[in-house]
């Protein structure tokens, strides 16, 4: 039980760094793409990866809430559903983030 307490924080730590991004501030990424990206696609590559951020928390936190489901309930269906959420939510996010990291960074890395 308290591994998804943990993964279910984590998940909120990532909503509120990706809706920190979101709004602009990208001094939390990573240095290497705060330099390669120029100064007017600053704003909109900020947006894009806390959107992805935003995705990837969320789908941490409903996937964790159906795996609660399930601890409690025994119903090996909500953990399947929790898993499927997970996994959807963490593919969603990193193709988003990713994709504005080759649109205005010219790469991943």
């Amino acid at each position: 039980m308290l591994e998804y307490i943990v993964a279910f924080a984590i998940g909120i730590a990532l909503i509120i760094i990706g809706v920190i991004t979101f709004r602009g501030n990208i001094s939390l990424l990573h240095s290497y793409h705060r330099k390669r990206v120029s100064e007017e696609d600053k704003i909109p590559f900020a947006r894009q990866t806390g959107i992805g951020l935003i995705i990837i928390g969320a789908g941490m936190c409903v996937g964790n809430i159906f795996m609660i489901v399930e601890y409690i309930t025994k119903q090996a269906i909500f953990n399947l559903v929790g898993t499927a959420i997970l996994i959807a939510g963490l593919i969603v996010g990193l193709a988003i983030s990713f994709w504005a990291m080759k649109k205005y960074n010219k790469g991943i890395f």
